[in-house]
């Protein structure tokens, strides 16, 4: 039954996705499901069972050999939460995450939305998860601290240099201070993302009150000499008071990547403009520029580590890393909040960092 609707499901994209190449069959897919160390169910529109894989039937404890396709989920496992989160993803048509308690384990749990109301609930235990991030952390760690040293003295040495500068060598010793700088920034924000992927909402030990649109004003007024360069000005439209329970040292970084962003993308005498809203338990921030606006490629990949939009759209000499946005979806991940990004309507990119403002 799962092999023949997955088939149709398969024939459906197949048409609509020309391609020379053969394409996987229902009966591969599902054997590679199988074989997958991650437990897998499928549900149909109905949230009856399409298919098991062995992985999630021993999660599920579910008795072998019995006849189980096509049983209601309640049946298979009588969990609210997982019932809820089947809902929501259904309901609300995109993934949801939560971490899930069953039968004295602990799972990463994954409900993802399909076509014609097909269903997809991903189990994986945290041990393993713990231990795969624990290790990526170590190693990150590793190797920044090694790149610490070696990069402290380069920076002395630069310094040594540019003391006794001359005219032939002086944009030489210019540029290699340039780059180590670069270096070092990427070295921190490494080790920054690093802590924030392995953080949980409300895991910070400095959360505290903040008024945001103050802290708004504080973080422009670090960024101000740069804008200034340029002629760049901020208008900002906020309350007299929003206060957010918040890690003040994180937000603070978060803003001042967002603003950062907007004034390497503003044109030369914009105006970059940010407001603050408040309603129903959430605020959001909203930063629009006046520049060239949002690709496709970078609508779906500017929060990933690394990824740097096109060259032509920067309004600034200076450049970034690429791993300023994916920076602040991490702070706002762990403040319980999200980030999106959308073309403004009349003009320019438009970031919206969504928070709560009382944590969970």
């Amino acid at each position: 039954m799962a092999e023949g609707r997955l088939e149709r499901l398969l024939g459906w994209w197949r048409r609509r996705t020309p391609s020379a190449a053969p394409q996987p069959s229902a009966r591969q897919l599902l054997s590679w499901m199988d074989s997958s160390p991650v437990g897998w169910l499928l549900l149909d529109g109905g949230d009856r069972l399409a298919h098991v894989t062995p992985r999630a039937a021993r999660i599920l404890a579910l008795e072998s050999g019995r006849h189980l396709q096509g049983l209601p989920l309640g049946e298979l496992c009588a969990d609210a939460a997982l019932a809820d989160a089947v809902a929501i993803a259904r309901r609300q048509d995109r993934p949801q995450r939560l971490q899930w308690h069953w039968a004295r384990e602990e799972y990463d749990l994954v409900v993802v939305p399909g076509l014609g109301g097909w269903m997809a609930v991903q189990f994986q235990s945290r041990r393993s998860l713990e231990a795969q991030l624990e290790q990526q952390e170590r190693w990150v760690s590793d190797v920044a601290h090694e790149l610490k040293t070696p990069l402290t003295a380069l920076l002395l040495v630069g310094d040594s240099l540019a003391a006794q500068v001359n005219d032939r060598n002086a944009r030489l010793v210019e540029r290699l201070q340039r780059e180590l700088r670069r270096l070092q920034e990427l070295v921190g924000n490494l080790l920054e993302l690093s802590r924030l992927e392995n953080s949980l909402p409300g895991e910070s030990t400095g959360l505290g009150r903040v008024d945001l649109g103050r802290l708004v004003e504080e973080v422009w007024q670090g960024l101000r000499p740069l804008a200034e360069q340029r002629g760049i000005r901020l208008r900002l439209l906020a309350p007299a008071r929003l206060e957010i329970q918040a890690d003040r040292a994180r937000l603070h970084r978060a803003l001042l990547n967002l603003l950062d962003n907007g004034v390497r993308y503003s044109p030369d005498g914009g105006t970059l403009e940010a407001s603050l809203t408040s309603r129903g338990g959430w605020c959001q921030l909203s930063i629009r520029d006046h520049g060239p606006g949002l690709g496709e490629d970078d609508l779906a990949h500017m929060f990933e580590r690394f990824y740097r939009g096109d060259p032509a759209r920067v309004r600034s000499q200076r450049s970034g890393s690429g791993l300023g946005l994916a920076i602040v979806q991490q702070i706002a991940l762990t403040h319980g909040g999200r980030i999106q990004a959308s073309n403004h309507p009349a003009g320019g990119a438009q970031l919206d960092l969504i928070l709560p403002v009382h944590q969970r």
